[in-house]
């Protein structure tokens, strides 16, 4: 009988994270699928920057279980879920704005002539950025820039490219277009939709754009008081369900006080 391939990349069971006496994470269970892009949906303060920091290793949960790749997984450091291949974009994209893009997608990894203590190879580090860079269809004017120079969408653009050629396996994206106008977030929602098309990498977008949710993501969760109250694929629900849920949920929360 052949082996059982498993479709779930990632797995939280029963997740919970408490700080002393504040409870920031209830009883999470979430599941991405392998080539899949989940969008994270909530409210400031509901959980959503708790979750992702367990999920990349930098907090541990109090009580529950993570499956990576159908085995119960402990993450002991942001280090440890980066050699698993789960890697996460922040907002500040952790790009050195004064040195060049190629360098930049190499940081801290950059391939060297004569072992540990040679000299950067940047003829290896100029040509591979350049054929990942357009593979993904990212188009800027030159690898050989600051990044200093780029827009914000070629910026963010550069991160995600980065985690990509770190053969990430789950790519998490906290607010990808948060303060970007239409074609600066259309550049970025058009990377995302290529790496979909690939299947290769699986991607939690963490956004409050329902519209771009809807565009690019396959199924939607919504994390409210630390825990997922909604899962639906995108499909099978729509911009106005969710709205009308969180604005119920809200007045019914006000009608408490």
């Amino acid at each position: 009988m052949q082996d059982r391939i498993p479709t779930d990349v990632l797995r939280a069971e029963n997740i919970a994270k408490s700080f002393g006496k504040v409870t920031a994470l209830r009883d999470i269970n979430l599941r991405l699928q392998r080539g899949e892009v989940l969008g994270l949906l909530g409210d400031n303060g509901a959980g959503k920057s708790t979750l992702i920091k367990i999920l990349t290793g930098f907090h541990r949960p109090t009580s529950g279980q993570l499956v990576f790749e159908d085995k119960p997984t402990t993450l002991h450091s942001v280090s440890h879920a980066r050699s698993l291949g789960i890697e996460a974009v922040f907002q500040d994209l952790a790009l050195i704005n004064e040195v060049n893009v190629y360098r930049n997608m190499f940081l801290r990894r950059e391939p060297v002539h004569g072992g540990f203590l040679g000299i950067l190879d940047d003829r290896t580090m100029r040509a591979r950025a350049i054929e990942l860079l357009d593979r993904m269809g990212v188009k800027i004017p030159s690898v050989d820039e600051p990044v200093a120079r780029l827009s914000g969408g070629q910026r963010q653009a550069i991160a995600v490219a980065r985690s990509v050629y770190q053969k990430a396996k789950v790519l998490l994206l906290d607010e990808p277009t948060a303060a970007m106008g239409v074609k600066e977030s259309g550049l970025i929602l058009d990377v995302i939709q290529r790496l979909k098309r690939e299947g290769e990498v699986a991607i939690i977008i963490i956004a409050h754009n329902y519209a771009q949710i809807f565009d690019v993501c396959d199924r939607v969760n919504l994390v409210e008081n630390g825990a997922i109250t909604f899962d639906r694929p995108t499909a099978e629900t729509s911009i106005q369900e969710l709205m009308d849920l969180v604005v119920s949920r809200y007045r019914s929360a006000r009608a408490t006080l």
